[in-house]
């Protein structure tokens, strides 16, 4: 069920991307494969980064809620829902594209296990139509000559620790795969330099402070930025590193795309920023004419008041 429901679509996607690759590289049709998904992946992408920041925007707003509950979590609970259904925001929108992920990234280990024991297997598991086409008749007639490797330089059935001992350009590829998820996390992570760590916030407990939630959230994110590469790394080591590749082309695209995702977000608050503020100089010139109209009575007055002055002058003057 699980294979031809998600291990095959999975599969015979990138066997297509394969067989239309100019000279079957195994590697570059990988690539193809994962920027692919990306993109398919980017409205999604887009709907979790925008609820991010609209979370972030909100915990001015939340301290206050828990500041007026006063420690009654179902009250606190509610006022919480209510003001995220206010907003439109779902809490949990980022667990969609978590799964998505890690789904992908199980069906396309379950296929490449496949023809790692078994060449034939990208064959012989692919869809009927796709059988027909050059490139895997080609494979079907000498299955020798499937071509599993990056531009030829990286063996992509190897490990970088495995029964074939230690391989230096897999174990690379494991790298820059936790390099990348390191960024891509931090990205999306909120710079305060005066906020707490995870380990300050559980030594100021001991001490009897203890700390808001937002501020514990926040420091178990900062943390998740240095564990989610570690554990990419843990299991990534011992897979084939075609694992390493998708895992690395992901997150180079990921990158790239959280970084325009947000540069459009901030064009567009800079934007609101400069409409609000054109809007105060307008309601400033609204004001401005009573005021000088102020101005003009007030010159006025003086201008008579001289004259009057200067005319009682003159008249002293005949008189004499």
């Amino acid at each position: 069920m699980f294979e031809s429901l998600i291990v095959q679509p999975i599969f015979n996607l990138l066997v297509f991307i394969y067989a239309l690759v100019p000279g079957g590289n195994f590697g570059i049709s990988v690539i193809i494969f994962t920027i692919l998904v990306r993109f398919l992946m980017l409205p999604l992408v887009r709907k979790q980064l925008h609820q991010t920041r609209a979370m972030r925007k909100l915990q001015p707003e939340i301290k206050k809620i828990k500041k007026s509950a006063k420690g009654n979590r179902q009250l606190e609970s509610t006022m919480l829902m209510e003001l995220y259904k206010e907003r439109g925001i779902n809490p949990f929108s980022s667990i969609g594209t978590l799964i998505i992920q890690l789904v992908i990234f199980i069906g396309l280990y379950t296929g490449l296990v496949r023809i790692i024991n078994d060449h034939a297997e990208i064959v012989n598991f692919a869809y009927g139509w796709l059988q027909g086409l050059p490139a895997l008749q080609a494979i079907s007639d000498n299955p020798s000559s499937f071509d599993f490797t990056l531009f030829g330089l990286v063996d992509l059935s190897r490990a970088a620790i495995g029964s074939a001992g230690f391989y230096i350009p897999a174990f690379i590829l494991v790298v820059g795969s936790a390099v990348t998820q390191f960024f891509q996390s931090s990205q999306l992570m909120p710079k305060d330099e005066n906020a707490r760590g995870l380990k300050q916030i559980l030594k100021d407990a001991q001490a009897g402070k203890q700390a808001d939630a937002s501020e514990t959230n926040a420091a178990v994110g900062q943390s998740m930025k240095y564990f989610i590469p570690f554990m990419i790394f843990f299991v990534t080591i011992g897979l084939a590193s075609a694992l390493s590749l998708y895992w690395f082309t992901s997150g180079l695209v990921a990158y790239w795309q959280q970084s325009r995702i947000l540069k459009e977000d901030e064009t567009e608050m800079e934007a609101i920023g400069a409409e609000q503020k054109s809007d105060i100089i307008e309601g400033e010139v609204v004001k401005n004419p009573s005021s000088q109209t102020a101005a003009k009575q007030s010159n006025k007055k003086s201008s008579t008041y001289k004259k009057k002055k200067s005319s009682s002058k003159s008249n002293k003057r005949r008189k004499k």
